[in-house]
């Protein structure tokens, strides 16, 4: 792992993410490398995501996504998992300090060393992954642990929005403090237990492929 400075030691990671896939769409190569690396990792999801467009799976997306997370995270080597209630793409009407109290309950469980969520902005842009993040840089100030933020380059950003219209905001090669190698197998693998979500995800496999096998973190708090 290179980038500014050495990354922390890893020995508890708690991730905490807004949707069911996020942790394997998003996080998902960082968390297995961590996991093979030593590290116990658990996490915290706010949302059962079932306002999303995509249902590429019968039954009830709620219940689908939940048994997905599940899967995936055996996949990914995540040691426990929790999902809460709160409505999907409407994370921002949930206070902060609300969500804070939840990473805190998971925290007095898992107990973490650091947390990881998305970068400020959220990288994609959705409001849920702003809140998720604000909310983990709430609880991080009050558990006293560092908040690491998945981030995508500059370039890939710019890539993804030009050829889909999307949104991602990318950093330059300065706001970047860790450059990760990773292995996507298991990631793919976490992916493709998400039937419901990426069976029809041209985004996703096109930012896959533009990153290729290197990840990036920034320091949040």
């Amino acid at each position: 792992m290179t980038g500014g400075t050495a990354l922390p030691r890893l020995e508890r990671v708690l991730a905490v993410v807004a949707h069911p896939d996020d942790e394997s769409f998003g996080l998902g190569a960082l968390l297995d490398t961590f996991a093979r690396g030593g590290a116990n990792v658990s996490v915290l999801c706010f949302t059962h995501g079932e306002a999303s467009t995509l249902h590429g799976r019968p039954g009830e997306l709620a219940v689908v996504r939940a048994a997905e997370l599940t899967s995936a995270a055996e996949v990914l080597g995540v040691s426990s998992t929790t999902l809460l209630d709160h409505p999907d793409s409407g994370l921002a009407s949930v206070a902060v300090a609300d969500l804070v109290t939840d990473i805190a309950d998971a925290a007095a469980r898992a107990g973490p060393t650091q947390l990881i969520t998305f970068d400020l902005g959220g990288v994609t842009g959705h409001p849920d992954h702003i809140r998720a993040t604000e909310a983990a840089l709430g609880a991080a100030t009050a558990l006293g642990i560092p908040v690491l933020g998945w981030a995508v380059p500059e370039g890939v950003a710019t890539r993804l929005n030009t050829e889909f219209g999307t949104a991602f905001a990318g950093r330059r090669p300065d706001e970047i403090d860790w450059t990760v190698p990773v292995d996507r197998t298991r990631q793919q693998k976490a992916i493709a237990a998400h039937a419901s979500q990426s069976a029809d995800n041209p985004v996703l496999r096109r930012r896959l492929r533009l990153l290729g096998d290197t990840e990036y973190l920034r320091r949040l708090g």
